[in-house]
């Protein structure tokens, strides 16, 4: 009996606590001592009005089954005020604080990982004299994508409205109608304004990718007039294909897809297609000025090391911040990120150690940016056991990459953004199809049929669209404003001749 009446009294305390927080969630500014939106004033009631149709009936309150069953889809990630064919009015619709929480912070970590970490990655790497001109490629890079994005690039990626499976629209140019306040343009407790700014983060870092394969050699105003059209030509739409509900290439959320492929956090969205431009722009570019004459060391390998150790960082929020909410899934794709870019670093180096002599510092730090690379558009798919084969062929087939093939074919990828990202996003997009198991991610189950062969329509659809867009674009702006500086600010360097400033001054 005493039992019996402790457990009456929790369940009396429990249904107490749901009421009080479904109904604190019925307007959440009441807790923070503000209101979410400012309520409209009540317009006078007509006098006589005319007879009109009976208006659509709005969905019932809530019961307190219902309400519970709210709670418990807002801890699993679920969607809310829906239970089969019953539809119900939700006390606690809107952005969700825990989720929306980690969202935020996981934008913050992917814009951390352009700025410092890409421009420390990347400013090491470079000879001293050019360290700023990287520097300010990435900075110029996220302030002008920041406005693409804002006037239309968003709605081109993402519109409302839009129907195409290629391109989006303009309903929601200039972020018209992305409120903070409400959620479901991105997920179920993600404000939308969120999901803007978190796709805003991968906007910014997929053409700061592409630098790396021409640095020290590109003017900058041809930098920011290429970056501008490629966005248009190339992300814009390859954003929509991949992750919006009408896109060609999104599997998981249009049934109508002409390609049911499959990308948890960017392979060819972010990856392939800024690799694979890199390569076509540095073939166009031509090779630095004494290249293969002239050691081209890096000048520091401490920035480097500091800059590859803020990607990992950042990269937490690339692929667990993918998964739309702290759940179970945001887990898996942490996990399987550890895994994969540690087990890159080390066989990297173990492979240069083998190969070469030395395992050096740089070798640990392409292989763990190249195991990040590789699990990116797995990350939420894969188990812990993939993740580490995926490791393993990301520390050992873009080293070939980066030692053997540049030699072979004679391209100067300066700062190997090809070898890397164009190789490994390529070779992770197919992986997926290998390793992709509903045991880590249900919505695998209905796409694991055709797969691998999906994938691999999307890698070729991305490689035939990126080199071919590239090789306009590059041709428009060389022919524009130049490609290259004079050969004398070449051996000057870009840092005083193009910002008029010096990396290091003593």
């Amino acid at each position: 009996m005493l039992k019996l009446n402790h457990t009456r009294i929790w369940r009396s305390m429990a249904i107490a606590a749901v009421v009080a927080l479904t109904t604190l969630a019925i307007n959440p500014g009441d807790a923070r001592g503000q209101t979410a939106e400012p309520a409209p004033a009540a317009a006078p009631a007509p006098a006589a009005p005319p007879a009109a149709a009976p208006a659509a009936a709005e969905p019932a309150a809530a019961t307190m089954e219902q309400r519970i069953f709210d709670l418990e889809k807002y801890v699993t990630n679920g969607q809310a005020g829906k239970d089969g064919d019953t539809v119900w009015k939700s006390n606690i619709a809107g952005p969700g604080p825990g989720h929306n929480a980690w969202q935020m912070t996981s934008t913050a970590l992917v814009i951390f990982m352009t700025l410092p970490g890409l421009a420390l990655f990347y400013g090491g790497l470079v000879r001293k004299k050019n360290v700023l001109s990287v520097i300010a490629q990435c900075m110029g890079i996220a302030g002008l994508v920041t406005i693409l994005w804002w006037a239309c690039g968003y709605s081109l990626s993402f519109g409302v409205n839009a129907t195409s499976p290629y391109i989006g629209d303009l309903s929601n140019a200039m972020l018209e109608g992305v409120s903070p306040y409400t959620s479901g343009f991105g997920y179920y407790w993600i404000s939308d304004a969120m999901w803007a700014m978190f796709q805003l983060s991968f906007a910014i870092i997929t053409p700061a990718l592409i630098i790396g394969a021409i640095a020290e050699r590109m003017k900058f105003i041809a930098v920011l007039v290429f970056v501008t059209l490629w966005m248009f030509a190339v992300y814009f739409p390859f954003a929509h294909m991949v992750w919006s509900t009408t896109g060609l290439m999104c599997g998981p959320l249009n049934p109508n897809a002409g390609i049911k492929a499959i990308d948890f956090a960017g392979g060819t969205v972010v990856h392939m297609t800024s690799g694979w431009s890199a390569l076509v722009l540095c073939l166009i570019l031509g090779k630095r000025k004494g290249y293969g004459k002239e050691p081209m060391a890096p000048h520091s390998m401490v920035l480097c090391a500091i800059g590859t150790g803020m990607l990992w960082v950042g990269w937490y929020g690339f692929n667990a911040g993918s998964a739309l909410g702290a759940d179970g899934i945001a887990s898996n794709a942490f996990m399987t990120t550890t895994l994969a870019a540690a087990t890159a670093g080390f066989v990297w180096a173990v492979t240069e150690w083998i190969l070469k002599g030395k395992p050096s510092v740089l070798g640990f730090c392409s292989g763990i940016v190249a195991g990040l690379v590789v699990i990116t558009p797995a990350a939420g798919f894969v188990t812990a056991n993939s993740a580490m084969i995926m490791g393993v062929a990301a520390g050992i087939v873009p080293f070939l990459a980066v030692a053997y093939l540049k030699n072979i074919l004679g391209y100067d990828d300066a700062l190997d953004t090809f070898g890397v990202h164009g190789v490994g996003g390529t070779m992770g997009a197919i992986l997926t199809g290998v390793f992709a198991d509903e045991k880590a991610n249900s919505v695998v189950g209905p796409l694991k049929e055709g797969l691998l062969m999906n994938q691999l329509k999307a890698v070729a659809l991305t490689i035939g669209w990126s080199v071919a867009a590239t090789l306009v674009i590059t041709i428009i702006v060389k022919i524009v404003v130049g490609l290259r500086p004079e050969p004398e600010v070449e051996s000057i360097g870009l840092d005083l001749a193009e910002h008029g400033e010096a990396g290091y001054e003593h």
